[in-house]
């Protein structure tokens, strides 16, 4: 008796690729449809349907009529088990082209994508990590055989391997604030490198542990370059931005392609209302229009340059960008601390591994980073 033949899979380095090429990608979401609608696998050319496990358990026969006879099947749930069981039904339904994505959403939220965004004058480079499934942006600048990194993510081996690859000494690790929505890695990869890990202090009161501060007008050599940093209140108290090469403005939570940072997740909204509109309409308004900005977030894919990365120039936004453009103060405030989407989930438990104060375990962490970012006005 001929063995039964495995489940073919994709892992989500494969589908991140095909999504970023623009390739047609038709995705089954087999988790519950709370889950789905909180949040799920998007693209330019991706078609995507829900149709929880549970009921397909006694098979597929409900679902056959929508799926694509020519085209690629990727069955995804929350790890990965259930999405083999789906795929395997899918196959013996009659569709051979059904694929199980390896480690289902948890591994869609943890998959960094690195992007070179551009080069740096005289040499050097600036890299943004795309984390496609939770719509972070970290970033790398190297220059001279030096590099830093900005608002690192807690998964260190995408920057590990890059690091290695390029043959790299990592220097210094910035966070542009402290994080609300992901934990950061930014001091652990930096006691691996023997680095200098850095924050803004404004945000760190309650910070448990040694760090390097950031304050207005610091500048940091990378190489043969600059990062200069520029104090930019308002998605908390102690936001910095920072600029690269003079080509490069780093947002961090502050400024977006689409939209503009919330003041609200450490619960200071009123507080720091007039904070996020000073910066956004006179400290920001006082830089170069031809500035680079590279945001720490995006919400949506239609944020995405050709190449998958995420950048707009500052002037451009000036323009186009509906946060930056709104003449009263009283709207803006309106704008900017009422009617807000849901806050990120875990958010005060990330701050607090943020500070120190708590140390989860991995799959715990996992746990508290699921779901979409929500660090934008929408």
């Amino acid at each position: 008796m001929a063995e039964e033949q495995a489940v073919k899979t994709i892992s989500v380095k494969e589908l991140t690729r095909k999504i970023l090429d623009h390739e047609k990608v038709f995705i089954l979401d087999a988790r519950n449809t709370d889950d789905f609608d909180d949040w799920k696998i998007e693209g330019e050319n991706v078609e995507v349907i829900n149709a929880p496990y549970f009921d397909l358990l006694d098979g597929v026969e409900s679902i056959v009529d929508k799926m694509p006879k020519e085209q690629n099947i990727y069955v995804v749930c929350a790890k990965g088990g259930s999405s083999e069981f789906v795929a395997e039904q899918l196959v013996e339904a009659g569709f051979p082209n059904a694929f199980s994505v390896e480690g289902g959403m948890k591994s869609w939220s943890e998959h960094l994508e690195p992007i070179k965004v551009g080069d740096l004058t005289g040499g050097g480079a600036i890299y943004q990590f795309v984390r496609i499934g939770k719509g972070c942006l970290s970033y790398l600048v190297e220059s001279n055989g030096s590099c830093a990194l900005i608002d690192t993510n807690r998964m260190l081996e995408p920057y590990e391997e890059f690091i290695k690859e390029h043959q790299l000494k990592l220097t210094h690790t910035l966070d542009t604030h402290l994080h609300a929505d992901h934990i950061s890695g930014g001091r652990k990869l930096a006691e691996n490198h023997g680095a200098k890990y850095y924050l803004p202090p404004k945000d760190a009161d309650e910070v448990q542990f040694e760090y390097n501060h950031v304050h207005d007008g610091d500048e940091y050599k990378i190489g043969d370059k600059t990062i200069k940093a520029i104090y930019s209140p308002g998605h908390t108290i102690g936001s910095t931005s920072y600029i690269v090469d003079n080509q490069y403005l780093l947002t961090g939570d502050i400024l977006f392609i689409d939209s503009i940072g919330r003041p609200d997740l450490a619960g200071k909204a009123e507080d720091w209302v007039a904070d996020l509109r000073e910066t956004l309409y006179k400290r920001y308004k006082e830089l170069a229009d031809d500035l680079i900005v590279l945001p720490t977030h995006f919400m949506t894919h239609h944020e995405m340059n050709a190449d998958g990365s995420v950048s707009e120039k500052l002037g451009v936004l000036f323009k186009e960008n509906h946060g930056l453009n709104i003449e009263s103060e009283e709207e803006f405030r309106k704008t900017v601390s009422e009617n807000l989407p849901p806050q990120p989930n875990s958010h005060q438990e990330i701050r607090e591994t943020n500070m120190g104060k708590i140390t989860p375990e991995e799959e715990q962490q996992r746990e508290m980073e699921i779901g979409p970012n929500r660090c934008a006005v929408r």
